[in-house]
């Protein structure tokens, strides 16, 4: 059985396609080949800059012949209809064989397709691959037809077998494949004839190109940690840099450089952030001082002087970059220096969003809603608004505009330079996380109670505009910030849930509300005198003809009055409006705690069940429930405890449906016929003495506890007794018992959701 390899040949191949690109290669060569019969043993991919490469182990001689039935129209069947039936099986007519049918006598067509060879279908596949390749961005050049990421220079495709090589007739617009290759674009540019994967491996290496990414990366990173070790200096690792960078080199060599003692003063984040993004550089620490003090480029080329002048002109350009960094750096202490007012000025003409107001507008509401928020997670208010005013305010600052990425930090930075508090400081970093499912989530009441404000502010804002999450279009990052609200409530628990439906319509009223209405209805309010306040209370009770109350004012006052039952009425729909929309945001938060909680090993319906449950908005407590509830389900009690109360439930459900009546109250001990009767009774006495204060102190692994003792009673009782007695008292006594057992059990948990 052959191997094939394929390599295609081209200009630079930008860094971040290339993992994807071999992939897809893989994938739609090895598809194509298997779909038209060819089988095979493995397949590997490989990228370089200038190359993707794919070596098939184990290929199939030829593909096996096939035989393939398809039933045709009746015999009886127009003219149109058969003929088009020939077209679409290549057969004429005497071809066709006629059977029987459950409708009569039908055509079939037998047709056999003989086995291929196996060049014949990898030419085949590698063309419509080619042609089809699915390149985020691809061009066209010169005046042919075929697009490509950068234009296509050569097409080897080789077929070894134990007797030697043979190179696949493929042609493509103009493109012919042979068994050459190209080496180095400086080192070895002249080509390379290969008979197999590892002779093309072999002399790849041989020409200075490093076929392996993994070895690429392996030898970057082995390379550099050497040079910077000899130096007693160390790599600040970046694995994201490293898989680039190795993306960008056929050839790679590590070079050390040292950075210019005038800009070692700057912050490490800026250094490493000016390097990596403009340079591609690697940063080189000391690691008794944390400062950085180097960096390490991978050159593409060795070169005589070991470097020497690829070195000097990457630190004439780093000093370029590091001196735009020292003067950002320096202007931006400067405005922190002096208070950060410019700053803050500069962001009531920044948009947010033109339905939610400035950057400034919303500090202001962040402010005020992290000084509610403090006192419930033990922060001290006025810091929590200090730092909701200043976390922001970075945004204006050089710093930030040039590298968006160090927001945040910069302003812990700007913050310290201008005196504040270091929980201001800190908060001003931390206020963004956590980012995401794996983020760090702070834990600092005053970087806490702006976080969430942050968080709420954003939700809350977006859900007053109807600016919601559509399918997986989800502009304004809101499912990562309810998952952030989330994250943080159930690490930071507050003393008073953050989520509350009361809470959050007041905020979307908030951000609903019309504040020239309420200066002028306030304004209404002072002018009113006692007369007219007893006409519109009058009127606000409802069922009163307003029209008739107000003639007898003149006409400038009942102008008046008519002015404030419209400003009312349009502030009262808001109110209305905003209430449904606070459930709505309640019912998002659920659905992303319903992916956080699953991911965590919980069911699906042991959530819904605690969902169902009264303070279902108090994010901490529904999590412990429903890790109470979980960890009792997968009890032996608590399993045959859901069997119990599902039969109890149903039981029950059924009798009140044929009797028209809820079976609720009633019952009692001395209706019992047996010693198991009489226990469960004592039983659910205990049971609720236990469950009650229980769930008052939120133990709700207390609560589980007491259920699970009544799963013994249960199971006694329903083994000896008949719940629909032929006795009418006993039958109505036992299902109000039934009613019991129902109601102590749910509530604790929905356990009518759980699934048996």
């Amino acid at each position: 059985m052959p191997d094939l390899l394929i390599e295609l040949l081209s200009e630079e191949i930008p860094a971040r396609m290339q993992p994807k690109a071999s992939e897809d290669l893989r994938r739609l060569v090895t598809d194509g080949l298997v779909e038209a019969g060819l089988t095979y043993a493995h397949a590997s991919a490989f990228a370089t800059p200038r190359r993707l490469a794919l070596a098939v182990e184990g290929l199939a001689d030829r593909s096996r012949p096939v035989r393939e039935e398809r039933k045709g129209p009746s015999v009886t069947a127009p003219e149109a209809a058969v003929q088009g039936f020939l077209r679409s099986t290549g057969l004429t007519l005497d071809r066709l064989e006629k059977r029987a049918d459950k409708k009569g006598e039908a055509y079939f067509a037998v047709i056999e397709k003989p086995g291929r060879e196996a060049p014949e279908i990898v030419a085949e596949v590698l063309e419509r691959v080619i042609r089809d390749f699915p390149w985020p961005k691809s061009m066209r050049w010169g005046s042919g037809s075929l697009r490509w990421v950068r234009p296509l220079q050569g097409v080897l495709c080789l077929l070894t077998r134990e007797d030697g090589a043979e190179v696949v007739p493929f042609e493509i617009d103009g493109l012919t494949a042979t068994a050459t290759t190209r080496g180095h674009r400086f080192h070895a540019p002249q080509g390379v004839s290969v008979t197999s994967f590892e002779d093309y491996e072999r002399k790849l290496k041989a020409a200075h190109v490093v076929l392996n990414p993994e070895e690429r990366r392996d030898r970057i990173r082995h390379d550099a940690a050497t040079l910077a070790f000899a130096q007693g200096l160390e790599i600040v690792p970046d694995e994201g840099l490293l898989a680039e960078v190795a993306g960008l080199v056929e050839w790679p060599v590590t070079l050390l450089g040292r950075i210019e003692e005038e800009f070692l003063g700057l912050p490490p984040e800026v250094l490493r952030t000016s390097m990596k993004e403009h340079q591609k550089f690697f940063s080189v620490r000391n690691p008794s001082t944390g400062r950085i003090e180097g960096f390490v480029t991978v050159a593409n080329i060795d070169t005589a002087d070991r470097g020497a002048t690829i070195l000097q002109g990457n630190a004439k350009v780093l000093r370029a970059r590091l001196s735009d960094a020292r003067f950002f750096w320096e202007n931006d202490l400067r405005v922190a220096r002096s208070g950060m007012a410019e700053w803050k000025e500069g962001l009531r003409a920044v948009t947010f969003h033109n339905k939610l107001g400035s950057q400034a507008e919303r500090i202001e509401r962040i402010a005020a809603l992290a000084r509610e928020i403090a006192p419930f997670v033990g922060a001290d208010p006025d810091l929590a608004a200090q730092a909701a005013e200043v976390a922001k305010l970075d945004l204006r600052s050089a710093m930030v505009g040039e590298f968006p990425e160090l927001q945040g930090l910069m302003g812990r930075y700007y913050a310290q330079a201008a005196g504040l508090p270091p929980e201001v400081a800190a908060a001003a970093e931390e206020h963004y996380s956590p980012l995401g499912p794996t983020d760090e989530v702070p834990v600092a009441p005053v970087s806490v109670a702006v976080a969430l404000a942050d968080k709420i502010d954003t939700l809350t804002g977006f859900w007053a505009i109807d600016e919601k999450p559509t399918g997986s279009k989800d502009p304004f990052a809101l499912r990562r910030a309810a998952l952030g609200v989330i994250r943080l409530s159930l690490t930071n628990p507050s003393k008073k849930p953050i989520t509350r439906v009361d809470r959050l319509w007041h905020l979307i009223f908030f951000h609903l509300e019309d504040e020239a209405a309420f200066h002028r209805l306030n304004q209404l309010v002072a002018s009113l005198n006692e007369s007219e306040q007893i006409i519109l209370d009058l009127q606000n009770l409802g069922g009163v003809d307003f029209s008739k109350l107000i003639q007898g004012l003149s006409e400038d006052r009942r102008a008046m009055a008519m002015e404030f039952i419209e400003l009312g009425q349009r502030l009262q729909t808001n109110i209305v409006e905003s209430k449904k929309k606070a459930a709505d945001l309640l019912a998002f938060l659920h659905d992303r705690l319903k992916v956080h909680l699953r991911d965590a090993g919980i069911r699906h319906d042991v959530i819904d069940a605690c969902l169902a449950m009264p303070g279902n908005d108090d994010l901490v407590l529904l999590v412990r429930r429903a890790e109470a509830l979980a960890a009792f389900l997968k009890t032996e009690d608590g399993g045959n405890l859901l069997q119990g109360f599902k039969r109890a439930a149903n039981l029950l459900a059924q009798a009140e449906a044929r009797d028209g009546v809820e079976y609720s109250f009633g019952a009692d001990p001395k209706w019992s016929e047996y010693p198991e009767e009489t226990a469960l009774f004592a039983a659910l006495d205990a049971a609720e003495q236990r469950i009650r204060p229980a769930m008052e102190r939120e133990d709700f692994g207390e609560a589980m506890s007491a259920l699970a003792a009544l799963r013994a009673p249960i199971d006694a009782f329903f083994t000896v007794a008949q719940v629909n007695s032929d006795n009418g008292v006993i039958r109505r006594n036992r299902l109000n018992l039934l009613s019991r057992i129902r109601r102590l059990c749910l509530e604790v948990a929905d356990l009518t959701k759980v699934e048996g």
